[in-house]
């Protein structure tokens, strides 16, 4: 370190510097402005990396998006932590190399050693993680109306909820969801790992992801943490779900106010997270999947244990959720328990969640091209209202079956629309180019918690 006094100008001043990922690009320029290194071919290279005590260089932060912009600006190259290195090498045609230490980085750029460069093939670490999971729909025993309702969920991207007592296997049969999803594009992976790398959860050593994300956070998060923000904007849970599957088990027991602000990202897709010198956007393109018990005791409407709760409570429980968020939820459906003997039967011939995707994947491709010329919506769920009417018609008999279904069920308005889109899914998976009755009546099926005095 020279001995005189050092002055560090790290323009443009108005933008916060906050971190410790500068340490090494800081270190670096001390040492060549006091001619202790060479500055040949310095100015071609981002530098970025955090300095312990002993020189050694640790892990920074969204490591692939400063690679993706460094890229932009014309640099020749990076320079960043070894454990960062596999992450900053998805970016093609830049030089990238880790360091372990500051030593390593002057005999570098003095050319007293060399560093090989870190090279990695995006589409084979995609192809490595594409399709391997830990668990597998066949493991499910019964509920077989439930795998049926995941199944439609998947093929036209809708939000769903579980209602049903404890032990039912809501949360089994939640996990198994992304297993069944059609698999990520390339582009798709590189937007998910983008987002894990700026929030610095993607780990040392890490690459492309390329199986779509399952987030669970708990039921005492905040609503900072669930969209993201912070004193340094960060991604929250429903951005790191993104491309993925936001898993909210036992949906009564969140607070209010963290429900409430899904709304809309639920709605756009995105959240925008503003501040007094500057904003941050993050996409949210999720699939929410919530999980509830009917009552609190949970037996409500059990086949075989009586319900506790006292008179109203079961519908001032429900009534946690709000209209508003339960109008963006496409697909209702009660869980009931397994029986004993389906438990102990093992069957072998349950489906495996390979065979579900194919059908999945089937569906999205009718959805493909429906929607090729229309930028921004991939799958049914995301259909405007002036498209739904546009796309989703039903026939005279099945606007009888609608009218009727609404009058005696009591259905809601607002469940008008979100039944002639899980419909049309439902016919794309019967790859039927029209929607028929019995698609409308099944999707009609799916509205419970739609019903007026469900809760008695």
């Amino acid at each position: 370190m020279p001995r005189q006094r050092v002055v560090v100008n790290m323009a443009p001043a108005d933008i916060r510097k906050e971190g410790s990922a500068y340490d090494l690009a800081i270190a670096t320029g001390i040492l060549a402005s006091s001619n202790q290194m060479k500055t040949g071919d310095l100015e071609t290279y981002i530098i970025m990396g955090e300095l312990s005590l002993d020189g050694g260089v640790l892990p920074i932060k969204g490591a692939l998006p400063i690679a993706i912009q460094a890229l932009k600006d014309g640099f020749k190259g990076i320079i960043l932590p070894a454990q960062n290195a596999r992450e900053a090498a998805i970016v093609k045609d830049l030089e990238v190399y880790g360091v372990k230490n500051l030593a390593e980085l002057v005999n570098f750029i003095n050319g007293k050693q060399s560093i090989e460069r870190t090279l990695a093939d995006p589409r084979k670490d995609y192809e490595e993680q594409s399709g391997i999971f830990a668990v597998d729909f066949s493991d499910v025993q019964g509920q077989e109306n439930i795998k049926r309702a995941m199944e439609i969920a998947a093929a036209g991207g809708h939000n769903i909820i579980l209602i049903g007592p404890p032990g039912a296997g809501k949360t089994m049969l939640a996990k198994r969801l992304p297993t069944i999803l059609p698999p990520m594009t390339l582009h798709e992976a590189l937007e998910t790992t983008k987002i894990h790398s700026v929030a610095g959860k993607l780990g040392d050593n890490a690459s492309l992801i390329g199986i779509r994300p399952f987030r669970s956070p708990h039921h005492t998060i905040s609503d900072v943490a669930l969209v993201g923000g912070g004193g340094i904007p960060q991604p929250g849970e429903i951005s790191m779900a993104h491309n993925g599957v936001l898993f909210l088990d036992e949906l009564p027991e969140f607070k209010r106010t963290v429900l409430e602000v899904m709304r809309q990202p639920l709605e756009e897709r995105k959240v925008t997270i503003s501040r007094a010198r500057f904003a941050v956007e993050y996409p949210a393109s999720f699939m929410l999947v919530a999980s509830m018990n009917p009552c609190p005791c949970g037996y409500y409407n059990h086949p075989e244990k009586d319900c506790v709760c006292g008179a109203g409570v079961v519908q001032k429980y429900l009534s946690k959720i709000s209209g508003p968020l339960l109008d963006r939820i496409d697909i209702h459906i009660e869980v009931t328990p397994v029986s004993f003997d389906e438990l102990a039967s093992r069957r072998q011939s349950n489906e495996t969640s390979k065979a579900v995707r194919e059908r999945v994947l089937n569906a999205r491709e009718f959805q493909k091209s429906r929607f090729e010329k229309t930028e921004g919506i991939y799958s049914n769920a995301m259909m405007p209202t002036k498209m739904v009417m546009e796309i989703c018609v039903i026939n005279a008999i099945g606007q009888t079956l609608l009218k009727k279904a609404m009058q005696r069920l009591n259905l809601s308005a607002r469940a008008y629309d979100r039944i002639l889109k899980v419909s049309r899914t439902i016919a794309d998976l019967a790859q039927s180019d029209d929607i028929k009755v019995e698609h409308l009546a099944e999707a009609i099926h799916y509205r419970s918690l739609d019903r007026e005095n469900w809760a008695g």
